[in-house]
C-alpha cells in the first residue's frame, strides 16, 4: 500500500503488500519484498535489497553512498534479510569495490541512530544498541549483542554470541562466546547467560570456559594457547571455531583484563 505523498521510482520493485507511509522516498534499483513496512520520512536509495517482513522506522536512510573517499560510483548494494527491524534514523551505507555489498542478516534489531558503514557483514539475530557506530568492513557474527554507544574500528571481527558492554571502544577482534567490557576493552568471561538462553547446556558452557582459560588465564601467548587447546581438549565445533577465529585474526584479539594494582599503580 503506497501513500500518495510518498515518492517511489517507477523502476523500483516493490511487493504488492509492502506498506509505504507518507513522505517516504524510494529510488530506482531497489527491491523490497513482501510484508515490509517503510515508515514516514525513511529514504531507500539505489542498491537496496530489503527482505520480507522488515520494519523500517521513520528517518532511516538505507543504501546511501559510502562515506569513503575511495568510492568512485561503482554499482554496489545493501542487502537486508527477513524480519529485521531498523529503528529511527539508522543509516546503512552500501558497499564499495572492496566487497561490493553491505549485509545485514535476518531477525536483527538495529536500534535508533545506529550507523553501519560500507562493506560490513552483520549476521543473523544480531542486536546493536542505540547510537552504536560500526566502521567499514566490520564483521559481526550471528547472535552478537552490542549495547548502546559502542564504536567499532574498521576491519574488526566480532564473533558469535558475543556481548559487548555499552560505551565500549572496539579496536581488536572479539572472539566468539565471550563478554567484553572495561577500558581498554577486555575479556570479562564467557557469555553464559546468553548461551543458556540459546540452549547451550552446562557441559558445553564449561567446555567453552576451559578453552578461554588457556587464552586468558594461563599466561600463554595466543599461538601457544591455541596449540595447547588443540592438543589437550577434545575436538568440537566450538573448540575449532575459537581456534580458527584466533589464528585468522588480523587485528589481534582483545586482551584479558589487567588490574593496575598488580603493578603497584
Amino acid at each position: 500500500m503506497k501513500q500518495p505523498l510518498a515518492y517511489v521510482h517507477p523502476e523500483a520493485q516493490i511487493a504488492d503488500n509492502v506498506v509505504i507511509d507518507p513522505f517516504v522516498t524510494i529510488d530506482k534499483n531497489v527491491i523490497i519484498e513482501e510484508g515490509t513496512r517503510i515508515g514516514s520520512n525513511a529514504t531507500i536509495l539505489e542498491g537496496a535489497r530489503i527482505g520480507k517482513n522488515c520494519k523500517i522506522f521513520p528517518g532511516a536512510v538505507i543504501s546511501a553512498i559510502p562515506q569513503d573517499l575511495k568510492f568512485r560510483g561503482e554499482k554496489t548494494t545493501v542487502e537486508i534479510g527477513d524480519n529485521t527491524t531498523i529503528r529511527e534514523c539508522v543509516t546503512i551505507n552500501r558497499g564499495t569495490v572492496a566487497k561490493g555489498k553491505t549485509i545485514v542478516g535476518s531477525n536483527c534489531l538495529l536500534m535508533a541512530y545506529v550507523h553501519i558503514a560500507h562493506d560490513c557483514c552483520v549476521g543473523d539475530n544480531v542486536i546493536i544498541g542505540n547510537a552504536s557506530q560500526i566502521a567499514g568492513e566490520v564483521v559481526i557474527d550471528d547472535w552478537a549483542i552490542l549495547s548502546g554507544l559502542v564504536a567499532v574500528h574498521q576491519f574488526v571481527n566480532i564473533g558469535k554470541h558475543v556481548m559487548i558492554s555499552g560505551g565500549s571502544l572496539v579496536g581488536k577482534d572479539v572472539p566468539p562466546y565471550v563478554k567484553a567490557a572495561r577500558s581498554p576493552l577486555s575479556y570479562v568471561g564467557v557469555n553464559s547467560i546468553g548461551l543458556r538462553r540459546r540452549n547451550f547446556n552446562n557441559e558445553k558452557i564449561r567446555e567453552i570456559q576451559d578453552i578461554y582459560r588457556y587464552l586468558y588465564q594461563k599466561g600463554m601467548n595466543n599461538s601457544d594457547a591455541t596449540e595447547a587447546i588443540e592438543a589437550q581438549m577434545t575436538a568440537s565445533g566450538e573448540r575449532d571455531e575459537i581456534i580458527l577465529f584466533v589464528r585468522n585474526s588480523k587485528r589481534g584479539i582483545m586482551k584479558g583484563y589487567i588490574n593496575p594494582k598488580d603493578f603497584g599503580e
